[in-house]
């Protein structure tokens, strides 16, 4: 009788089974899911699961970036891949009611289904490339609030944000192994230093200084000339308060393609080459002369490593981001505001603020002149004997500078030094067969001798224009360079005003 019931209850036992796998000790099996859709875990279980998951990185992965815009990427670029050894361990470990997997389902939710990963794997390799390309569109700099000098009003401030690399990929394997298409893009914040809030009431009525540079408009270099215009937007209306530093790299920024700036001449180890941003030390150097003339202190600035053009020797600041910056500090007990302009062959500096009576003199001298070397490069696209002059020379220059500031009967004399090294000329001289060579001869550098004068006084006081006076000494008149024993080069050009 015992017996009898005993056999009735095991078989009132397996009717009562749920449809699905029964365990290793007879005990109905969990349901088992992936993908939010149900896995019977038969022998074809892992070909199953392999399909299913095959489907799913089929499909457009969605990053949510700051703003509401949804980036969407191949699950390949993503760096999404399927871990097969790891999806047949968790089909195994499912089927096991003894394994890890199963005890810590039960602990957390032991009346609900059992939920595998999606068996996806995240590699770094392809997704960190991809972030990277994503990041250089996404991190922007914090821009402080700053006035429009034209309407009279605060332009709000700009936060600033970065692309957390580290946060964005544990987002998006967490998103890929919960089964899920999307994830947020993580940023790390950078508040602006300068609120809207704060500009209200300031007086800029009055030109403290004014400076201003010459820069070519013919189409080859509207790409130097856009570059004049993007970096002087960002600093223009800059308001610095009293004791603050004004800080251009960090202001204008990167000078980079993710910031719009072109490819254009820039002066690297005194070679003009091409480079991205090139005509930012133009701007740089325009704000240092009404700097220097509104008596603001300069902190920080560095000479070229050869004489520009566009502006007066011992007037220039070079600047490169990262490394090498233009600061200026205001001394006053009143805010000051930063304003320049790009426009009809004019780059335009002026320090703005309330009515100070006031006079700055500038007092340069030169008083020692480097010479410059010649070196002879072989070219083999050029006919044997024939010369081209790649890079006129120009002499180094060691000077003394002078500033001294009047407001009334009180006065401050500084004194700065200034080294600018010599440009080695460089000749291109021909060492292929005439035979072979059909191209037009290029043409020598049209750059003509550089011409300065021996001193050089600048006055300006408050609201006026710069007075100057000048002593041409021997280095302004053409030729100077070959009698001081300097290699020199023919070209048929123009001699150029001094400066």
């Amino acid at each position: 009788m015992i017996l009898v019931s005993t056999l009735a209850g095991c078989l009132l036992g397996l009717l009562l089974l749920p449809l699905g796998f029964a365990g290793e000790q007879g005990r109905p099996q969990k349901e088992v899911r992936l993908l939010d859709s149900p896995l019977l875990l038969n022998d074809a279980a892992k070909d199953e699961a392999l399909a299913r998951v095959r489907r799913f990185v089929k499909r457009q992965f969605g990053l949510k970036l700051q703003g509401g815009e949804v980036r969407e990427f191949a699950m390949g670029r993503l760096g999404i891949e399927i871990d097969k050894p790891r999806l047949a361990r968790l089909i195994r470990d499912a089927k096991d009611q003894t394994s890890a997997l199963n005890r810590s389902f039960q602990r957390h939710d032991p009346k609900g289904p059992l939920t595998l990963p999606t068996g996806l794997s995240l590699n770094l390799a392809e997704a960190v490339p991809t972030l990277l390309t994503l990041k250089d569109t996404q991190d922007r700099a914090p821009v402080d609030a700053r006035l429009d000098l034209k309407q009279r009003v605060a332009l709000p401030e700009v936060e600033g944000r970065r692309l957390d690399l580290d946060r964005t990929l544990h987002n998006i394997r967490e998103a890929v192994a919960e089964g899920r298409l999307a994830a947020d893009a993580a940023y790390e914040l950078e508040a602006p230093k300068r609120r809207s809030r704060e500009l209200q009431g300031i007086q800029f009525d009055q030109v403290l200084a004014q400076f201003g540079t010459n820069y070519d408009r013919s189409r080859r270099l509207e790409a130097r000339t856009f570059n004049l215009r993007l970096a002087a937007s960002k600093l223009d209306g800059y308001v610095l308060f009293p004791g603050e530093i004004f800080d251009f790299n960090q202001v204008v920024g990167p000078r980079d393609e993710a910031n719009g700036y072109k490819v254009a001449h820039v002066i690297a180890e005194g070679e003009l080459v091409d480079g991205i941003g090139g005509g930012t030390c133009q701007i740089s150097g325009t704000l240092h002369g009404a700097a220097f003339f509104a008596g603001l202190e300069i902190v920080e600035r560095y000479p070229h490593t050869r004489p520009s053009a566009y502006i007066k020797l011992g007037l220039d600041a070079t600047v490169v981001y990262p490394t090498i910056n233009f600061r200026i500090k205001n001394p006053y007990p009143f805010p000051v505001v930063l304003h320049e302009s790009v426009i009809d062959g004019r780059v335009e500096a002026a320090i703005l603020g309330p009515a100070r009576a006031r006079t700055v003199t500038l007092i340069r001298r030169i008083e020692e002149v480097i010479p410059y070397e010649q070196l002879e490069r072989p070219d083999e696209n050029l006919p044997t004997n024939v010369r081209v002059l790649s890079q006129r020379g120009l002499p180094g220059f060691k000077l003394r500078r002078y500033r001294i500031v009047r407001d009334g009967s009180h006065a401050i004399r500084e004194r700065f030094r200034d080294t600018y090294p010599p440009t080695t000329q460089i000749v291109r001289v021909g060492s292929g067969d005439p035979r072979k060579i059909s191209a037009p001869l290029p043409k020598d550098d049209p750059s003509p001798e550089y011409l300065t004068d021996e001193l050089l006084v600048m006055t300006q006081a408050e609201g006026q224009e710069i007075s100057e006076r000048r002593e041409p000494g021997p280095y302004s008149e053409r030729g100077w360079t070959e009698k001081a024993g300097m290699p020199w080069f023919e070209t048929r050009i123009q001699p150029e005003p001094r400066r």
